[in-house]
């Protein structure tokens, strides 16, 4: 038995995602369902990016220190 197809094979999934992203835009931007802007998926994103650059400057500092120190040692 063949697969049920809506519109074609290669048409739905690309109708299947712009569906999601409307719905998730009209979501957001609803006045009724709007997410606080500290809680957008915006501003989460780029809290989240922040934190990873943090934490990356941190650890790269950790591993400089480190190098630093043997080399002393050595020397």
């Amino acid at each position: 038995m063949p697969t049920p197809v809506l519109l074609s094979r290669g048409l739905d999934p690309v109708l299947g995602i712009f569906t999601g992203f409307f719905a998730y835009y009209l979501h957001e931007t609803h006045p009724r369902t709007a997410p606080p802007p500290d809680k957008r998926l915006a501003a989460l994103v780029q809290w989240k990016w922040e934190k990873w650059k943090r934490e990356r400057e941190e650890k790269l500092d950790a591993l400089e220190r480190g190098a630093e120190e043997s080399s002393r040692v050595v020397s």
